[in-house]
């Protein structure tokens, strides 16, 4: 059996032998339009699915529209997203009308369409994790397609991931896909607003840097979805953590992952050269995925140094607590300018940790009042941004 080789340019998300497992996403303005559900458009995109099963692929699909095809069916305003209670009915009803479809079309190809309906928490938390993994895994074994979106009946503003593009970058670590492909209404990611002219289509980044973020707007062009390029730059930095490749095309195209794979058309993000050879392990990958935190520990240069060496937290180093959190809570840890270096499970409550704030190891039995752990965060619980 030959070995996967590295993805380096677009072509290679359409290659078995290095993408044997790809993440598609579908943004709402591609699915939906003012007539409703753009069927014509779907059935060709379940098309270019098919022809992947054959040529060798497993392919997750990650689609939104349900919100938008529920506030047509329920007259609602403002495409169900005029407050949160109309975004719940609608997804409730455009849901059955999303799945059916899915499944009515993928059955025209002999396939199996699986629904998934995921909240933040069932891929914040470790053990939920696990599960979703797992079902992600059998489902894949058995030949069908998972069709996922976030649950969005039920998931209020505190526990949403809030768009597609980062939900499609953590189903991407739990399904331990090779890429991720992003379907928009935009191109990729440009050097400047595309309205503005010389603006140039960026075909591959590695990393995402303080540069590249600031190429982003955060406005959905659309209007019907809920993510812009912001959110998207957001997907690629979880992927690129768990080494997975990230791709933004422009889906209005009729077959939109031929014009991205055959015809290069769009943007790969890939990991950084700096982080060769340091792909976080699939319990940091989830780690440092993370979109929900209980605190943050702020830093000196000196600690931060430390941990790019890899080495633990020690107290001695922390100038600050931010927050409430209790032992095993995912906390981020930020430089003296406030920057996030780290996410990491905290080996103490928030209230121990203020005790400890600045002091060295051989005092904190007698600040505690009991035994001492080896560190504040270990390494072993702790992913480097």
């Amino acid at each position: 059996m030959l070995s996967p080789r590295s993805i380096t340019c677009l072509s290679d998300l359409a290659d078995p032998l290095a993408c044997p497992r790809l993440v598609i996403k579908v943004g709402s303005s591609l699915l939906v339009d003012a007539g409703g559900a753009r069927r014509d458009w779907l059935a060709a995109l379940v098309g270019e699915i098919a022809a992947a099963r054959v040529r060798g692929q497993d392919i997750i699909v990650v689609s939104s529209g349900a919100i938008a095809l529920g506030a047509r069916s329920l007259s609602l305003e403002k495409g169900g997203r005029g407050s949160l209670a109309d975004a719940q009915a609608a997804a409730a009803v455009g849901q059955i009308a999303l799945s059916g479809l899915w499944a009515e079309l993928l059955r025209g190809h002999g396939l199996t369409a699986a629904q998934l309906l995921l909240t933040l928490d069932d891929l914040e938390d470790r053990r939920r994790y696990l599960n979703a993994t797992a079902t992600l895994t059998r489902l894949l074994d058995a030949g069908a397609v998972p069709v996922i979106n976030e649950n969005d009946s039920v998931a209020t503003a505190e526990i949403r991931f809030g768009d597609n593009d980062r939900l499609a970058a953590r189903v991407a670590q739990a399904a331990r896909a090779s890429a991720v492909l992003l379907l928009s209404d935009v191109d990729g990611l440009y050097d400047a607003h595309p309205a503005v002219p010389g603006a140039r289509l960026l075909p591959v980044v590695h990393g995402i840097t303080a540069e590249i973020r600031a190429m982003a707007s955060p406005v959905s062009g659309s209007g019907m979805g809920s993510g812009g390029m912001q959110s998207k730059l957001q997907a690629a930095e979880i992927a690129e953590l768990a080494g997975i490749a990230l791709a933004i095309g422009n889906g209005t195209a009729e077959a939109p992952v031929a014009r991205v794979t055959g015809q290069g058309v769009g943007t790969l993000f890939l990991p950084r050269n700096d982080r060769v050879g340091r792909k976080a392990g699939a319990r940091k990958a989830w780690l440092g995925g993370r979109l929900r935190l209980k605190g943050g520990l702020l830093v000196d240069a000196g600690a931060a140094r430390a941990l790019a060496r890899g080495s633990s937290l020690l107290a001695a180093g922390i100038t600050a607590i931010e927050g409430e959190f209790h032992r095993g809570d995912a906390i981020a840890i930020r430089d003296p300018a406030g920057q996030t270096l780290a996410h990491g499970l905290a080996e103490y409550d928030a209230a121990d940790c203020a005790l400890l704030i600045g002091r060295q190891s051989a005092d904190h039995a007698e600040l505690l009042g009991y035994a001492p752990r080896r560190a504040v965060v270990h390494r072993d619980q702790l992913v480097l941004l």
